[in-house]
């Protein structure tokens, strides 16, 4: 189900850096994070969510996360944006 939340966003932001960005914000209703991606990546972006409060979705593969976006490369971290 997460995949397809993933692939039928249009308001998607993808990579680590942009989410980080958007959540501190407040540009973000949902933010999906790769279990297979380096823990060193994402824990940044999980605490920031907590903090936050906004819910954080796993998703078993970082490759599959990506291709859900749209990229031909994987991907650990992307968010859906509140605005749209």
């Amino acid at each position: 189900m997460s995949y397809e939340k993933v692939e039928q966003a249009t308001n998607l932001i993808v990579g680590t850096k942009q989410t980080i960005k958007a959540v501190e914000q407040g540009r973000v209703r949902e933010v999906f994070v790769a279990r297979d991606a380096d823990q060193r990546v994402t824990s940044r972006v999980i605490d920031l969510c907590k903090k936050k409060h906004v819910p954080v979705t796993y998703v078993d593969s970082k490759r599959r996360l990506g291709k859900a976006c749209g990229i031909d490369v994987s991907a650990a971290v992307s968010a859906i944006r509140n605005d749209g």
